[in-house]
């Protein structure tokens, strides 16, 4: 793949709790504006991926350990996917292996296991997905558990579930293609950041959100995605800083600043979104095509 990317990807959330901070509450800064973490739309792409059969090393999983369920550590997962390592195992063995996880090629990774450290930086960077809609509010929900934590009691216990009543998060993105062309010399047969890999980033980006039906992600789905393909030599800001969100019967996603679509060395851009609820300004170019976010059909 040679072309740089640059876009943005929406999320919304209905009555659901996207990214949650350690108290339960949705993510916020110091100013109180919420935000989703680029970890949680990541979360969501790995199970994707990880559903569709590809490799995701840095996923979650268990084993028994002493009669107990516990978590397997870094060596212990590579060891699943690929093979057990140790001091002997040459770094050109790991650095294939990693190279074949799709979250390793889309991401990068920071690999620490036995004498091996091995840094990567990632092809895609997402950055922090801020909520554009001002009136999101914050509900608290108790929940009766049909469980005492003491067999004394009488009452059962209470619960909580935390979710804000609407927000909408715009995560910037940024595909760099050469990022790891200083490996294809040291690994056969590697020829850096791929187009495959690129088109499975693009497929999650526009549907992972969706089908992370958790409980507390029923109401999220991806709404909006927007990618711009252009010459390497293009660079452009963080482009999730111009979209706008406005509330209303049909909501309204726009980009404040259209003359950004008019440089030089920009070869497509795609803008996917839900035709049913949404509409789309300030996208309009010649090299523009509009897209339903969840037919893939163009509009």
């Amino acid at each position: 793949m040679d072309n740089r990317v640059y876009g943005v990807i929406g999320v919304k959330s209905i009555m659901s709790n996207w990214n949650a901070d350690f108290t339960g509450r949705p993510k916020t800064i110091s100013d109180n504006r919420t935000f989703g973490s680029d970890k949680a739309l990541k979360y969501s792409m790995k199970k994707y991926w990880e559903n569709k059969g590809e490799k995701v090393l840095y996923m979650k999983s268990y084993q028994i350990n002493k009669e107990k369920l516990q978590p397997k550590t870094l060596e212990g997962r590579y060891a699943e996917l690929f093979e057990p390592i140790d001091k002997k195992t040459p770094s050109e063995n790991i650095l294939k292996n990693l190279f074949s996880a799709i979250d390793i090629m889309c991401f990068g990774a920071t690999f620490a296991a036995e004498k091996n450290n091995i840094s990567i930086t990632g092809a895609i960077q997402v950055g922090q997905g801020f909520n554009h809609y001002e009136k999101s509010e914050v509900e608290i929900q108790d929940i009766l558990s049909p469980f005492s934590t003491d067999e004394t009691k009488d009452a059962s216990t209470l619960g909580k579930k935390i979710v804000s009543d609407e927000a909408h998060y715009f995560y910037p993105v940024v595909v760099n293609p050469k990022a790891y062309n200083n490996y294809i010399n040291i690994i056969d047969d590697f020829n850096g950041f791929s187009e495959e890999a690129y088109k499975l980033f693009k497929e999650a980006s526009l549907c992972s959100a969706t089908l992370l039906a958790t409980n507390s992600k029923i109401g999220c789905e991806n709404e909006f995605t927007f990618f711009l393909e252009c010459e390497e030599d293009v660079y452009l800001p963080n482009l999730a800083a111009y979209i706008e969100f406005e509330k209303g019967e049909n909501d309204i996603i726009r980009l404040k600043n259209s003359s950004l679509l008019q440089q030089e060395g920009i070869q497509k851009i795609e803008v996917y979104y839900n035709p049913y609820s949404t509409k789309v300004e300030g996208f309009d170019s010649d090299k523009t095509t509009y897209m339903n976010i969840f037919t893939k059909e163009v509009i």
